[in-house]
């Protein structure tokens, strides 16, 4: 087996799971389940079925079901306004919008549909990912540029449905939309945070809090000299 994890680099890597389309491994260290490399969709296969995507900035139910990340989010993010970066913003960037509707200042960038990299060069005192987590084919190299891109004390609030390793994986549906390639648990997203030294929290069964530790200044007389 040449794989490796694309989240944490480790090798001892194991078979988990297999279905008509694709074949899954498990990473004992940082608990990812991710899809074997051979079976990843082109550039070209992927964006053809994101363009069939039909989610709107007024529909109601779409605000509903982004709803789930931005309230607890909205909560944490005071006072306003602060700048956001919408992060994998979609065809039709909505979450960024309704943000917005509360003060708050900000960017968005999808590879797809807004790849602006300027807007990577900035920080931020919060970041959103709503359903894009999934989608990444290397998620160790996002999950970096991410962190970085926070600013002390700010915020990164996820979406993706967690898998719970009490269920039956092969019945699971979130595995068989074929742009779904990374797939997270809360074990995953505490070994990050333990990584990174971050704060986590877990609201429902797909959204993650993560804060980033504020700089902690020392009294003067602790600064070395």
């Amino acid at each position: 087996m040449n794989q490796t994890c694309p989240l944490c680099d480790n090798y001892n890597i194991r078979s988990f799971d297999r279905d008509s389309n694709r074949t899954y491994f498990h990473c004992p260290v940082c608990s990812l389940i991710f899809v074997d490399r051979e079976h990843l969709l082109t550039f070209s296969e992927e964006k053809s079925r994101y363009d069939t995507h039909q989610n709107h900035p007024n529909d109601p139910n779409y605000r509903n079901f982004l709803n789930q990340l931005a309230q607890p989010l909205l909560e944490r993010l005071v006072p306003p306004p602060l700048t956001g970066l919408d992060f994998g913003s979609g065809p039709g960037p909505t979450l960024s919008i309704m943000l917005a509707e509360h003060g708050h200042t900000m960017r968005i960038y999808d590879p797809f549909y807004a790849p602006n990299p300027q807007v990577l060069q900035e920080s931020y005192d919060f970041i959103t990912c709503s359903e894009t987590f999934e989608h990444f084919y290397t998620p160790r190299k996002e999950w970096r540029m991410l962190v970085d891109l926070v600013k002390p004390g700010g915020w990164l609030g996820i979406m993706t449905l967690l898998y719970d390793f009490k269920n039956d994986f092969a019945s699971w549906y979130y595995k068989n939309d074929l742009t779904h390639v990374s797939f997270f648990s809360q074990n995953t997203f505490r070994y990050l945070a333990q990584q990174d030294k971050l704060h986590v929290e877990f609201i429902g069964r797909n959204v993650i809090l993560l804060q980033k530790p504020s700089i902690v200044h020392l009294p003067q007389d602790h600064v070395s000299h």
